[in-house]
């Protein structure tokens, strides 16, 4: 004997898969401003740690480089570095903006290093 059922359990998958592919979309915005902002810092950190060998010109050179490679806005190039006897500082200021259901919110970054020579 079979016996009926009723599609009411369907539909609440389906509800759940469509939240689900929401959350994924919006999330995926969001943690791809947050990589490259990882990524752009992790660069200055590496810069700050052969600072003995390389010259501040080189240092702002590679990063504005690599903050346009990663897609970041033009004024993440512009990178600070402030150097004195024994320490090093490597800095800079932007702003992105990510999508979120029904709004934009705009975050601003500061990515910024100091590190001993």
């Amino acid at each position: 004997m079979v016996t009926g059922r009723r599609g009411a359990s369907k539909v609440g998958c389906l509800f759940t898969l469509l939240v689900a592919a929401a959350v994924a979309y919006f999330g995926f915005n969001a943690g791809e401003v947050y990589f490259r902002f990882y990524r752009f810092r992790d660069a200055m950190a590496e810069d700050a740690r052969f600072a003995r060998q390389l010259p501040d010109s080189a240092i702002r050179r590679h990063l504005r480089s690599l903050a346009d490679s990663l897609g970041l806005p033009e004024e993440a190039g512009a990178v600070k570095v402030r150097r004195s006897a024994n320490r090093i500082s490597i800095s800079a200021e932007y702003q992105e903006t990510i999508e979120l259901p029904l709004m934009l919110r705009t975050v601003r970054f500061a990515p910024s290093i100091s590190q001993d020579l």
